[in-house]
């Protein structure tokens, strides 16, 4: 952790809807005019997109059928733990970007699933903002999870985060739903040793919970809808966290635990812009009169 360059980190699976939360995130650093240098995980894969499906075949061939993007074989812990470690020193650490379509690769001029180079990130930041699978991954090796100011975790209930992976990657990227599925499989087992036990490491984690039969998740039709869900935010650590301010902003929501506020899921983002605003505000107030007594 580092007064003067504090990282943020936003940790969860595919289709859990992490990307959602950076928006939310966004609107405050344009708001509060918070310079951050924003991190996707995608950019510390090992491999780019032909290179993976070649490794992937050949795990196959050699009888791996748990071959997946989320653990370590096919990342750069070391090299994330290292940008974190770089940053909360000294506001500076190497990047890179991960090219996922026409569009972000055309200026670079590159092919889709490629990366761009390795480049040093801007030295006149404030923070640094991390959205992706292993912001809190722990390993025998390494210990990114130290590093981060505020750690959050976006966990949707299992069978909503398949329904949200399979629409997106049905519709968004042109898969089957069998070749969606054969992706869940083959991930579990990283699933289970490298995503889930980083949720024991985050300060709070939303898990948005449907409302609706989501029993079946691989012949739902669509997304259950924010209006048709609750979310559950759990505090690691309530101290500070102003709870009656909380239930009164956003209607319809309760606490169901001394550190556990639920509210519905239409109003996710309200929640995170009244529990991180003031986050941001103090870390930029430290961060001041850190760089102040220097």
């Amino acid at each position: 952790m580092s007064e003067r360059h504090p990282i943020i980190a936003i940790t969860g699976s595919s289709g859990a809807g992490t990307s959602s939360v950076t928006r939310t995130f966004e609107d405050i650093f344009r708001r509060e005019n918070v310079r951050a240098v924003v991190i996707e995980g995608d950019s510390f894969h090992r491999y780019d997109r032909a290179e993976m499906r070649v490794r992937q075949v050949e795990a196959e061939q050699a009888g791996n059928k748990n071959f997946s993007h989320f653990g370590p074989e096919n990342n750069l812990f070391p090299e994330l733990e290292q940008l974190f470690r770089s940053y909360a020193e000294s506001g500076t650490g190497r990047r890179r970007k991960y090219l996922h379509d026409a569009a972000e690769a055309r200026p670079h001029g590159q092919p889709p699933g490629t990366f761009t180079a390795w480049e040093d990130v801007s030295a006149d930041t404030d923070l640094l903002f991390y959205e992706g699978l292993h912001g809190a991954v722990v390993t025998d090796a390494v210990d990114v999870a130290r590093y981060p100011d505020l750690l959050i975790g976006v966990v949707p209930v299992i069978n909503l985060e398949w329904i949200q992976k399979l629409w997106r990657d049905k519709h968004v990227r042109g898969y089957s739903a069998e070749a969606v599925t054969d992706t869940i499989l083959r991930r579990m087992p990283d699933y289970v040793h490298y995503i889930c036990p980083q949720f024991a490491h985050t300060h709070v984690n939303f898990q948005r919970v449907p409302c609706v039969d989501t029993s079946n998740p691989f012949i739902a039709r669509d997304i259950p809808a924010p209006d048709e869900s609750m979310v559950v935010i759990r505090f690691a650590k309530p101290k500070g966290i102003d709870f009656p301010y909380l239930l009164q902003m956003i209607d319809g929501s309760f606490m169901s635990r001394a550190n556990t506020v639920v509210v519905p899921g239409g109003k996710m983002e309200l929640a995170m812009q009244l529990i991180f605003t003031p986050f941001i505000w103090r870390m930029m107030e430290r961060r001041q009169r850190a760089l102040g007594a220097l």
